[in-house]
C-alpha cells in the first residue's frame, strides 16, 4: 500500500542539517577540546541513541521486582516477554515490552558499576530516567524538601553548580540556601568551617559535589556533618562519575543518602542522568519526583545509550582511560605552573584544573580575564571555558580558565602531547595584551589582543597535534556541499608552511555588510569610493609597514569584493580572516583598534584573468612609482609601522582658534517673546538669553513634574549630506557613526588632536546619507572652522601622521542657521519633562505623524508636521528626563512654536534651571566637566563609553588613549549634607577626613530637594558612592586667617562643609 513514510537518509532529505553535522564532525576532529563536561561519545553509544527507541513514549517504570534481576535474568527475553504478555507492566503506555528490558538492563548495569565491596548491586536503587543533571537534582529536592527548606552547597564562584542553590536557578529560588566556600588561604575545603555553617543554617540537604573544585570530597566528613544536623547528604558526582566507576576516585556509595550524576562527562555516555540510593523508601520518593513530578516520559533512546555506556565503563580499557585522564590533568597543571601560570587550588586530583589569568597584565594595568583568554584560545583551536576562581566576585567577570582532559585523553594524549599542549596554552595566554575601556554606564569592559604571529603559530601546532590524534569517524570532506566546504576552509584555515617567495595572482573573495569598511581600513587605497565593477590598485601591508602583497581591489557589487593579490594568497587570506575575528593587534601604536567586520574571506580556486585591469601596469615597480596609495589617507594597516616606505606628504599646520574680543551680542528669534514673558535676560555664549522667568527652583520643579520649554536656538545646527557623510563624520567624531541607523541619534565629541574636546555634540541620522549635528553655542564658530578645515584638508588630523587627510571629503556641509539655507534653516527648541509627549501631541496633525511621536524611542528622530509646523523631532535632551524632545524648526517659526507649546501646558525655562537640571542629572557642560581649565576629556567626565576606542581611526584617538592609561580621577556628583550653607563654585577644593585635597568642584546648583548638588573631578580612591568629603565653598574669595596657634575666643576659622559623594548618575525609578 502507499504510505507516508519519509524514506532516505539525512543528506537526501535535509542536506542543510547533514552539512552542519559534517561541519561539527570536522570541528571535533580539528580542535583540541578541553571542556571538562564534554567527551567523545563512542560510536556504539551514538548508534543506540539514534535507534528506533527514539520513537517511543514510556511514562512510568518497569516492575520493581525486576530490580533484583541479574543482567542474565534481565536478558532472558523469552521469559520477560511471557511475563509482559500475562501481567503487562505499570506504565501508562503499552508497546513498552522491550523498553522494560532495556531500562532494567541499564539500571542493573549502573548498580553493578557503582557497587562496592561493602554494598552490592542488589542494595542500590537506581533511576535512569532524569533528562540531565539539573532535573535530577531538582527531583532530589522535590522528593526530600519542602519549599522554603534550607539547602547547603558549594558557592558557584568557588566551584559549585547552578543547581546547588544558585540564586538564578530554581534551587536558589524555591529553597533557602546557605553556601559554603573554599578556605581563602588554602583554597581547599575547610570541614570545620563547613560544620559551623551547617550547625548555624540547619540545612535539610547538604550537597557535596563540584564543577571546578579539583579535589575529592571527604565523604565521611560530609556524612558526619549531615548526620549531626539531621540533613540528607546528596553527592553530585556528575563530573567524576567515570573516575568513580573506574575506581580511581573515592566513591560516595555508603556515605551519601542520594547520589546523582550525569552520564555524558567522564562516564562518556549519552546526555542523561542517574539517581542512586541505598534506601528503598528514598528510592520510591525519587521515582515519584522524577515521574510524574519533574518530567513526563523518559527519553528511551538515551537510556539505550546509557546501557551501552555502562557496559563499556566496566572494561579494562575504560579504567585505563580514567587513570590517564587524571595523569594528564596533573601533568598539564604542572607544566602550566612551570611556565609561570598560577594554578588555583595548587593542582588537581581529578580530570580538570583551573588557570588563573590575572598574572597577565596589559599596558594600562588591566588583568587578563577568563573570557578573553578562552575566546582567543578558541581561535587558536583550543576549546575550553572561562571559570570563576577563588577571589572572583561575579560569574560574568571570571578571571580563570577551566580545562579538562577527558576528550584529549580519549584521542590518545599522553605526557609528550600534554607538554606540547601546555606550551600552546601558555604561549597564547602570556602573549595576550589585556586592556579596558569604558562601556555604557561607566562599566569597565575587559578586552584583549594578541600578536598575530603567536596566534598563527598556535594554530599550526594545534593542527599538528589534532592530525596525529585518534578519531573514531571518517572526517568529512564536504564534497557534496560546496558552500559549506568554502565556509569550512575559512573557519578551519591554518596557515601552511610554504616558501616565502610564493607568487602568482590569486583571488580572495571578501563579502559581508562591513566589507567596504573592512578593506578600506586594511588596504592603502580608498576602497570606500569604488562603485560597482570599479577597481583600483592597493597594497596589503604587515603591521610593521612592510609589504605583504600587491593587490587589485575590485568591487563586484555592494558588499562583495574581489581582492586579487600577486603573492602569498594563503597568508593574505589568513591575515584577513584573523583581522575579521577581531583579536589580533595590527598597529604598534594602538592596542584598542578593531577593523570593521566581520566579513567572509575565501580563496577562489580559479586563477584570475588579470587582463581586464589594464588601468594599472601589473609589471611595473609599484613601490618605486608609489602606485596603490591614496594620497594622505588617514588610516590603513601598516601606516604606523617602522618599515612603512610608502608616500608621505608635507606636514599640515596645527589648527588654532582665537575667540573674538568683545563681539556684538546677538539675539535669537525668540528674544522679543522672552522679554514679553518677563524673563530676566543675561549675556550667554554671545547671545542675550533668558536666565529665568520666575525662579530657578520653580522652573527646575516644573520640568521634573511637568514639561519645560527651552530656547536652545542659539546652539549651532549643521547638516552633512552626500555619499561621504558617514565616513567623514565617523573620522572627525568619537562615537561610532556607522552604528547609527536612519531615525536614530547619539551623543558624541569633536576631539582635538590632543584628545581634549573641541566640543560635545549630538548627531542625528535622518537618512543613510543625511545627518544633523547640534553644537554648543559658545563653540559654534570654532566648530565650524575646525570641521571645514578638516574637510578642506588644511589642518592636521593626526600628529603621528601630520600629512593625513580625513576620508569622505565628498560631503556637503551647511550651517542650518545661516540665511543662505533659506527654507531649510533649522533651530532647536527643547521640550523636556514627563508631560512633554502629551503637550507635543496636543498640536494638531494627522494620525500617522502623531503615531511616530508616540512610538519614538529614546534617541530616535523623525520628521513630522504638527501644529502647522514642519518639524524634525528627536527624543533627546540634556536635562536627564527620559520623556524629552528636541524640536528643529525654521527660526522664523520658532516663536510661534514656543508660544503654542506654552499655551498647551509647557513652562518656559531659563538657562539657570537648565544648568541645575543637567547638573542634577550628572551631565557635563563644556568648559566645566569637559575641557576648561582642567583640560578634561570625555572619560574624565565619566562619558568614556561615547569614545569608541576600537574604531581604527578618529581625530584625537592616540592622545585620548595615552591620557586614559594614566588617568586617576573622574567626574562624579556630590551633595552638601546640609541646606542653607554657602554653595560651592567651580574650582573649590574637596578634601578628605585628613584634610588632603582629593578633588575639585566643576559645577554646582540646587537640586529638586533644595540641596546644593554639584559635580567634581575626584581621585578614583574617593569617587565611590557614599564617600564622605568636605568642600571649601567659595575658596577663591576666602581670606587667609590667623595661624591656628594665634586664634582666640571669638575669632573665626575657615571650616569646610561636609558633602557626600553620590552615584555618577541618578538612579532611575523602576
Amino acid at each position: 500500500m502507499d504510505d507516508f513514510l519519509f524514506r532516505g537518509n539525512l543528506s537526501d532529505l535535509d542536506p542543510d542539517v547533514a552539512a552542519l553535522v559534517d561541519l561539527e564532525e570536522i570541528r571535533q576532529a580539528k580542535r583540541l577540546i578541553l571542556i571538562p563536561s564534554e567527551a567523545s561519545i563512542p560510536l556504539a553509544v551514538r548508534q543506540a541513541v539514534g535507534s528506533v527507541f527514539q520513537n517511543l513514549y514510556a511514562e512510568g517504570y518497569p516492575d520493581d521486582a525486576w530490580r533484583a534481576f541479574t543482567q542474565d535474568e534481565v536478558l532472558d527475553i523469552d521469559l520477560r516477554l511471557a511475563e509482559y504478555r500475562r501481567h503487562s507492566d505499570p506504565r501508562y503506555y503499552k508497546g513498552t515490552e522491550f523498553v522494560n528490558i532495556l531500562e532494567s538492563l541499564a539500571r542493573r548495569r549502573a548498580a553493578e558499576l557503582f557497587a562496592t565491596d561493602k554494598i552490592g548491586a542488589d542494595d542500590l536503587w537506581v533511576n535512569v530516567q532524569p533528562l540531565s543533571g539539573s532535573p535530577a537534582n531538582s527531583a532530589v529536592y522535590s522528593a526530600l524538601l519542602q519549599p522554603g527548606d534550607t539547602l547547603m552547597g558549594l558557592d558557584l564562584l568557588h566551584g559549585g553548580h547552578l543547581s546547588h542553590g544558585s540564586p538564578v536557578s530554581r534551587s536558589g529560588i524555591v529553597y533557602k540556601v546557605a553556601h559554603y566556600s573554599v578556605d581563602p588561604e588554602t583554597e581547599r575545603l575547610n570541614y570545620d568551617r563547613i560544620r559551623e555553617q551547617a550547625l548555624q543554617a540547619r540545612p535539610k540537604i547538604i550537597v557535596a559535589g563540584f564543577t571546578s573544585y579539583p579535589y575529592a570530597p571527604d565523604w565521611a566528613k560530609f556524612r558526619a556533618i549531615a548526620d549531626e544536623v539531621g540533613a540528607y547528604l546528596l553527592a553530585d558526582i556528575s563530573h567524576v562519575s567515570g573516575l568513580v566507576a573506574a575506581g580511581v576516585f573515592p566513591s560516595p556509595v555508603g556515605y551519601a543518602h542520594v547520589i546523582s550524576f550525569t552520564t555524558h562527562k567522564t562516564l562518556v555516555g549519552p546526555r542523561g542522568a542517574v539517581l542512586i540510593t541505598t534506601d528503598r523508601k528514598i528510592g520510591k520518593k525519587l521515582d515519584r519526583a522524577v515521574f510524574p513530578g519533574e518530567q513526563g516520559g523518559p527519553h528511551v533512546n538515551t537510556i539505550a545509550g546509557m546501557a551501552v555506556a555502562f557496559k563499556l565503563a566496566a572494561t579494562d580499557q575504560f579504567r585505563e582511560l580514567q587513570k590517564q585522564i587524571i595523569l594528564n590533568a596533573q601533568r598539564l597543571a604542572s607544566q602550566l605552573a612551570a611556565r609561570g601560570l598560577n594554578i588555583p587550588h595548587g593542582g588537581t586530583e581529578t580530570h580538570l584544573l583551573l588557570v588563573d589569568c590575572k598574572s597577565v597584565k596589559g599596558p594600562d594595568g588591566t588583568a587578563l580575564g577568563g573570557d578573553m583568554a578562552a575566546r582567543i584560545l578558541d581561535l587558536a583551536g583550543v576549546v575550553l571555558n572561562r571559570n570563576t576562581i577563588p577571589g572572583d566576585t561575579a560569574p560574568f567577570r571570571a578571571s580563570g580558565l577551566r580545562l579538562g582532559t577527558p576528550w584529549i585523553t580519549q584521542r590518545g594524549f599522553r605526557e609528550p602531547q600534554i607538554d606540547r599542549l601546555a606550551d600552546v596554552i601558555a604561549n597564547v595566554v602570556q602573549a595576550c595584551e589585556p586592556f579596558t575601556y569604558l562601556g555604557l554606564g561607566g562599566k569597565d569592559q575587559w578586552r584583549a589582543k594578541i600578536a598575530p604571529e603567536v596566534l598563527i603559530s598556535a594554530r599550526q601546532e594545534v593542527h599538528r597535534l589534532t592530525t596525529s590524534a585518534g578519531i573514531d569517524f571518517a572526517v568529512p570532506n564536504l564534497a557534496n556541499y560546496p558552500k559549506e566546504a568554502d565556509a569550512a576552509a575559512e573557519h578551519f584555515r591554518v596557515l601552511p608552511d610554504y616558501p616565502k617567495d610564493q607568487t602568482g595572482w590569486r583571488t580572495i573573495d571578501v563579502y559581508g555588510p562591513s566589507a567596504a569598511r573592512f578593506l578600506d581600513a586594511t588596504l592603502t587605497s580608498d576602497v570606500l569610493t569604488l562603485g560597482d565593477k570599479q577597481y583600483e590598485a592597493a597594497w596589503v601591508l604587515n603591521p610593521d609597514g612592510s609589504p605583504l602583497a600587491r593587490a587589485i581591489v575590485h568591487r563586484v557589487y555592494e558588499n562583495v569584493y574581489h581582492l586579487h593579490v600577486d603573492r602569498h594568497a594563503e597568508e593574505v587570506a589568513a591575515w584577513l580572516r584573523t583581522l575579521s575575528d577581531g583579536f589580533v593587534r595590527f598597529d604598534p601604536l594602538d592596542l584598542y583598534g578593531k577593523i570593521p567586520g566581520p566579513v567572509s574571506v575565501s580563496i577562489l580556486s580559479d586563477t584570475p584573468d588579470m587582463s581586464g585591469f589594464d588601468a594599472w601596469d601589473l609589471n611595473a615597480d609599484w613601490a618605486a612609482k608609489q602606485i596603490g596609495y591614496e594620497a594622505g589617507k588617514a588610516y590603513f594597516i601598516g601606516c604606523h609601522g617602522a618599515n612603512y616606505s610608502g608616500p608621505r606628504g608635507a606636514a599640515l599646520p596645527v589648527f588654532s582658534w582665537t575667540e573674538p574680543t568683545d563681539p556684538p551680542i546677538k539675539t535669537t528669534t525668540l528674544h522679543a517673546l522672552h522679554k514679553s514673558l518677563g524673563a530676566k535676560m543675561v549675556p550667554f555664549a554671545g547671545y542675550d538669553m533668558p536666565v529665568w522667568y520666575s525662579s530657578v527652583s520653580a522652573e527646575h520643579h516644573a520640568t521634573r513634574t511637568g514639561a519645560g520649554i527651552f530656547d536652545v536656538s542659539h546652539m549651532g545646527t549643521f547638516d552633512f549630506s552626500g555619499p561621504g557623510a558617514e565616513t567623514f563624520l565617523n573620522a572627525i567624531t568619537a562615537n561610532d557613526v556607522t552604528a547609527l541607523e536612519p531615525g536614530s541619534a547619539h551623543y558624541s565629541y569633536l576631539l582635538g588632536v590632543d584628545g581634549i574636546p573641541i566640543d560635545d555634540i549630538f548627531i542625528y541620522r535622518l537618512a543613510p546619507d543625511y545627518f544633523l549635528m547640534v553644537v554648543n553655542a559658545s563653540n559654534n564658530d570654532k566648530d565650524w572652522a575646525w570641521i571645514n578645515a578638516l574637510h578642506r584638508g588644511e589642518v592636521q588630523a593626526d600628529p603621528t601622521r601630520p600629512d593625513a587627510l580625513i576620508a569622505g571629503r565628498n560631503v556637503i556641509i551647511r550651517d542650518l542657521r545661516h540665511p543662505s539655507v533659506g527654507n531649510e534653516r533649522r533651530v532647536d527648541i527643547a521640550l523636556q519633562g514627563p508631560t512633554s509627549r502629551d503637550i507635543l501631541l496636543s498640536l494638531h496633525g494627522d494620525a500617522a505623524d502623531k503615531a511616530r511621536i508616540k512610538t519614538l524611542p529614546w534617541a530616535g528622530v523623525t520628521r513630522v508636521a504638527l501644529g502647522g509646523f514642519d518639524l524634525i523631532v528627536a527624543r533627546t535632551g540634556y536635562t536627564g528626563e527620559r520623556i524629552a524632545y528636541e524640536i528643529f524648526v525654521h527660526p522664523d517659526q520658532a516663536p510661534a512654536l514656543f508660544k503654542d507649546l506654552a499655551e498647551a501646558g509647557g513652562t518656559p525655562i531659563g538657562l539657570a534651571a537648565r544648568d541645575s537640571l543637567r547638573t542634577e542629572a550628572g551631565l557635563p557642560l563644556y568648559g566645566h566637566e569637559l575641557a576648561g581649565d582642567l583640560g578634561l576629556n570625555p572619560a574624565d567626565a565619566g562619558f568614556g563609553s561615547y569614545v569608541k576606542q576600537w574604531k581604527p581611526f578618529f581625530v584625537g584617538k592616540q592622545a585620548f588613549i595615552q591620557h586614559e592609561i594614566k588617568r586617576d580621577a573622574v567626574v562624579t556628583r556630590f551633595r552638601l549634607d546640609s541646606k542653607g550653607v554657602r554653595a560651592p563654585h567651580p574650582g573649590d577644593p574637596l578634601v578628605d577626613g585628613r584634610g588632603r585635597v582629593v578633588g575639585t568642584v566643576t559645577s554646582c546648583s540646587i537640586d529638586s530637594e533644595g540641596y546644593s548638588l554639584g559635580q567634581a573631578y575626584l581621585k578614583f580612591s574617593h569617587a565611590s558612592e557614599n564617600t564622605p568629603l568636605y568642600v571649601f565653598a567659595g575658596a577663591e574669595s576666602l581670606k587667609p586667617g590667623k595661624a591656628f596657634g594665634e586664634l582666640a575666643i571669638g575669632d573665626k576659622a575657615i571650616v569646610p562643609n561636609p558633602v557626600t559623594v553620590l552615584s555618577r548618575f541618578p538612579k532611575r525609578a523602576k
